[in-house]
């Protein structure tokens, strides 16, 4: 391919060589031969004969042998027609020389190949023999490889085979490309997987992260477990140091109580030894006196006994009531008495109450004066927040409004220019294209859309109600059957155009002429009287396909109820309104259904300008609405933020104030409990028996206030006696008043100092059990406790020392800022999301980064050998686009050639001529120019031409052919026909010269005369037999 000379240079001269020519020709049963053999001279030979002698069967039977089909002979439709009528089979038998350098297998068949070809009624079959007629070959292939090899059938220049040749290699190379792309895209698996591993092994360094953490925090917990352990070693020793301080208060209380009985013990010595001088002075008077109470009480001994008897009966009765009433507080009382016993501490203990008491409530009301206000701002905050988002709604509203207003101003102006695209837009224009490259296909055109084609009759009132009645039909295409319906699916298709509608309907059938009887009765207008169209087809089709004539068309919304349910009207379907509301019944049900949103406009109206100003104006005023709303909106967050800024402060203040007061109520509770602890210790009444007790006074007294009456008689008669011993008794006494006052004063004396001793006494034992039964022994336990919170810090210390050394932690941070809970409940965390991670993989790191890299390299190598792939084709691409404009040189060049050799020929009769050749479209035209045509136009189709012009340029263009080829052998049948003398003899003169001179093997067949032909040794004729009648 690399030079263009190779379709025009002679690969060599068979004549010299015998290679290929046709020695012998036998037939049998052929045709109307029953059996005729010819031998063919080397060179020219002429075959003549009367019409009907079987001369072109010579033809067709080479044809056959060489494995030519029965239609491509253009003799016969089958085999079995070539069998002479009468004879059950037929055999054609051609010898071809095989001698010389372009000999075929000269090893195995020698210097003559015999093809045998029979032809039965069912089969044929074809046989390859030697000069000895021993059977080679009997498949297809190899008779196929012998006129392959000889080029029995050349296709004109070869231009064909190299055409073919590159367009295969094209082809493979396409196909190579291809597999190139099937394996590129094979691997993108194998990447994606890749990706895959990559996040894995992401995935799994997060994972050794979160183990990192967790063996960090396993060693921070560890610590901070000591750290904890100190923390309480330091709060105990605190309090035990505080209770180590309660001893010296609590003897110095024991010191001072006795002290104070000591004191009472000399005072009490002292007051006892001055009654003894007192009485020893006043013995006298006292005897006077002791006889004169003598008398006295024997003379009210009567009057005291019932005194006595009355005052301890009614004492012992107020004794019980009033023991009933201390049994009922003796819980409180023991309280008070612990009090009073402990009145310093008690006192402390109160007073600090009542002030956490102050502060916890104080606390409180600040609490709920915040929550106060924090529920207003919420309340506030919350109305913002609705409040924007309805503003945003609108704002969001308001954009699709105008952007739908945009879009379908769009729209109309589109429409505005080309009527059509308010029916399908663009994708209709591009339907009608391809429509029109495609209208030789169809039966009939296509008529669409429908909406293209209808106008409103007296103005476009009725636009909108007519869109809701028939728009779905108004994108629509007709077609006349279902041919067309397939051929305009494809164009649709081809136009992008999915979902069209296309409706069928015999373009032939007449415009409809409907009866006044089958329309409905009412004085509203039809939607078929308001549209007009000039194709009957579409009026039909409106009213097959769309019941357009029982469609009524009403202004009112309620006169369209009323004609729709009440009148009742016949022939009847639907009721549109203006507003475009459509109504019906089916039966009973009445149906009204709204207009649909997505229909703004009627695509029907002429006066597209007006509506287009109309949506403008439309247009700016949701845009003015829509930048008023963004006006309120900002004004509105603004707003807001200033709410959730006040919002956060009181929140913060809230937890600030709640810690505040919970803090305050546990340190009040820690105190009363504390002090209930400790109150409750010394006291532990049975209510039980205090209450049977109760029972059991209550039923005394009622006994003993029936005995009291009694003893009141009595009473009274004794104390008129007594009345007046006493008179006697007070004069003794007044006469011994001083020295009797100083005796009782001192006697009162003492017995102020024995109730005070006594008190002391109480009081001394009071602190003496309170330090062996409460300080010391909360002393003892808190050491207890010292000990073991240091027994278990060494434990943990020992614990913590094993898993890390102390300054690791300290180099990781410490872990002040967390309790051991903290740490504990963040490990946990953390290890549930280890585990978690671990069991999403599988696989370990290590395994996932080998498998990464085992898989890189794969790829890797792999790319690398489709990129070499790819560089090769690229390679193969080049050459063969270098090939391929070489192969339109040469068929530039051979073009010219035969033009050349076409004229040269002609020229022999003065004829000129010129040869088209179009090798896209695959046509061939031929120009002729006669001498004796004055007006110089030259004849563009041969048929022009008369007969004999005809046959001689014909036969100039076919040795002008064969003059570009090369072939073993060459025949041609009925050349001269239609020739006079003259064209015939030049004719004749010119193949033979041409035969000769090309040196190939010629069989010329006609029914004329040959005589004129010149003789010669290269020249060999030869006479049929006349038909048999």
């Amino acid at each position: 391919m690399g030079d263009s000379r190779v379709f025009m240079e002679p690969r060599g001269n068979p004549s010299r060589t015998g290679a290929g020519i046709i020695s012998r020709i036998r037939l049998e049963n052929f045709m109307c031969h029953s059996s005729l053999q010819i031998d063919f001279g080397e060179w020219v030979n002429f075959i003549t004969g009367q019409n009907g002698s079987g001369k072109s069967a010579i033809l067709t039977a080479l044809c056959i042998a060489f494995g030519s089909r029965a239609k491509g002979t253009q003799r016969a439709s089958s085999l079995k027609d070539f069998i002479k009528t009468g004879c059950s089979y037929a055999v054609v038998l051609v010898e071809i020389k095989n001698q010389g350098e372009d000999a075929f297998k000269p090893d195995i068949y020698g210097d003559l190949i015999i093809i045998e070809r029979k032809i039965t009624e069912a089969t044929s079959s074809t046989v390859l023999k030697d000069r000895q007629g021993r059977k080679v070959a009997h498949r297809k292939d190899e008779l196929r490889e012998l006129v392959e090899h000889f080029n029995f059938f050349f296709k004109a220049t070869l231009l064909q085979q190299v055409n073919d040749l590159l367009q295969s290699i094209r082809g493979q190379l396409d196909a190579a490309n291809a597999i190139v792309d099937e394996l590129e895209s094979s691997i993108r698996p194998i990447l994606k997987e890749l990706d895959d591993l990559q996040r894995k092994i992401k995935s799994m360094e997060h994972v050794e992260e979160i183990s990192q953490q967790v063996q960090q925090l396993k060693k921070k917990l560890a610590w901070s477990w000591v750290y904890d352990v100190d923390k309480q070693i330091e709060e105990q020793g605190a309090k035990l140091e505080k209770l180590k301080d309660r001893i010296p208060t609590c003897q110095a209380k024991i010191d001072r109580q006795v002290v104070k009985v000591e004191e009472l013990t000399r005072c009490l010595l002292e007051k006892k030894s001055q009654i003894a001088c007192m009485m020893e002075k006043t013995s006298e008077v006292r005897k006077m006196k002791d006889e004169l109470q003598h008398s006295l009480s024997l003379a009210t001994k009567e009057r005291l006994e019932l005194e006595e008897e009355h005052t301890r009966k009614a004492n012992f009765v107020r004794k019980m009531v009033k023991r009933v009433k201390s049994l009922e507080q003796q819980i409180y009382d023991i309280q008070a008495q612990h009090v009073k016993n402990t009145q310093a501490e008690e006192s402390e203990i109160e007073e600090q109450l009542k002030r956490l008491e102050d502060e916890v409530d104080t606390a409180n009301l600040s609490l709920e004066r915040l929550k106060e206000e924090d529920n207003v701002l919420s309340d506030k905050l919350s109305n913002s927040m609705n409040i924007i988002k309805e503003i945003s709604t609108e704002i969001e509203e308001n954009e699709r409004k105008y952007h739908d207003i945009c879009s379908h101003v769009c729209d109309l102006q589109q429409h505005r220019t080309n009527k059509v695209t308010a029916f399908g837009g663009e994708r209709v224009i591009n339907l009608l294209r391809a429509i029109e490259r495609h209208h030789r296909k169809f039966r009939r055109p296509p008529v669409g859309p429908i909406g293209a084609h209808v106008t409103l009759v007296n103005g476009d009132a009725w636009a909108l109600a007519l869109e809701h009645a028939i728009g779905r039909l108004l994108n629509a295409f007709i077609v006349t059957d279902h041919k067309d319906s397939h051929l305009l699916r494809e164009c649709a298709k081809e136009a992008n155009y999915h979902n069209l509608q296309i409706i069928i309907y015999d373009f032939s059938t007449p415009k409809l002429n409907i009866p006044n009887h089958m329309l409905p009765r009412t004085n509203h207008p039809t939607t078929l009287s308001v549209i007009h169209t000039d194709n009957p087809t579409i009026a039909n089709v409106l009213v097959d396909m769309g019941s357009v004539e029982r469609q009524v068309l009403v202004k009112d919304y309620e006169v369209g109820k009323s004609v729709a349910f009440d009148q009742r009207i016949s022939n009847l379907k639907e009721v549109y309104t203006l507003e475009g509301y459509k109504m019906f019944s089916r039966g009973s049900v009445q149906t009204v259904l709204p207009p649909s949103k997505k229909i703004r406009t009627a695509r029907l109206c002429s006066s597209i300008e007006d509506e287009i100003n109309s949506f403008k104006k439309e247009a700016s005023k949701v845009q003015e609405l829509a930048q008023q709303g963004g006006r309120k909106k900002r004004d509105a967050e603004e707003a807001l933020q200033d709410l959730q800024s006040r919002v956060q402060n009181v929140k913060r203040q809230c937890r600030d104030a709640s810690r505040d007061l919970m803090s305050k109520q546990l340190k009040l509770q820690d105190i009363k409990t504390t002090h209930a602890a400790e109150a409750s210790s010394d006291m532990a009444p049975d209510v039980n028996d205090l209450h049977q007790e109760i029972l059991k006074l209550k039923e005394e007294i009622d006994e003993k206030e029936a005995l009291l009456e009694k003893f009141r008689v009595k009473m009274t008669d004794a104390e008129v006696k007594a009345s007046n011993l006493k008179l006697s008794f007070e004069n003794l006494c007044g006469s011994a008043k001083g020295d009797v006052d100083a005796f009782e004063g001192v006697e009162h004396q003492v017995l102020n100092v024995e109730e005070d001793l006594h008190s002391a006494e109480t009081e001394k034992a009071h602190y003496e059990g309170v330090m062996h039964k409460k300080v010391l022994p909360d002393i003892k336990e808190a050491e207890a406790q010292y000990k073991d919170l240091q027994l278990t810090r060494q434990e943990s210390c020992k614990k913590a020392s094993i898993i890390c050394p102390e300054s690791e932690v300290q180099a990781l941070g410490g872990c002040s800022e967390s309790t051991p809970e903290q740490l504990s409940a963040k490990l946990s965390r953390l290890m549930q999301r280890l585990q978690h991670e671990n069991q999403r993989y599988a696989e370990s790191i290590d395994d996932l980064r080998v498998m990464y890299e085992k898989k890189e390299r794969k790829i890797r190598r792999k790319q690398q050998t489709y990129e070499d792939f790819r560089e090769k084709l690229n390679a193969c691409q080049k050459a063969l686009d270098l090939r391929w404009s070489k192969f339109q040189r040469n068929a530039t060049l051979l073009k010219r050639q035969l033009t050349w050799q076409f004229n040269g020929h002609l020229r022999k009769k003065g004829i000129s001529g010129h040869i088209k050749v179009n090798y896209e479209q695959k046509t061939l035209s031929v120009e002729v120019k006669m001498p004796q045509d004055a007006s110089n136009n030259t004849v563009r189709d041969t048929r022009g031409l008369s007969g004999g012009e005809r046959s001689f340029s014909t036969l100039c263009f076919a040795l002008a052919l064969h003059e570009m080829t090369e072939a073993p052998f060459r025949a041609m049948d009925e050349f001269d026909v239609f020739m006079d003398a003259v064209s015939r003899k030049i004719s004749l003169d010119t193949l033979v010269d041409f035969a000769v001179a090309q040196g190939s093997q010629w069989i010329f067949i006609t029914p004329h005369d040959i005589s004129m032909v010149r003789g010669g040794e290269k020249i060999k004729k030869q006479q049929m037999a006349a038909p048999r009648l």
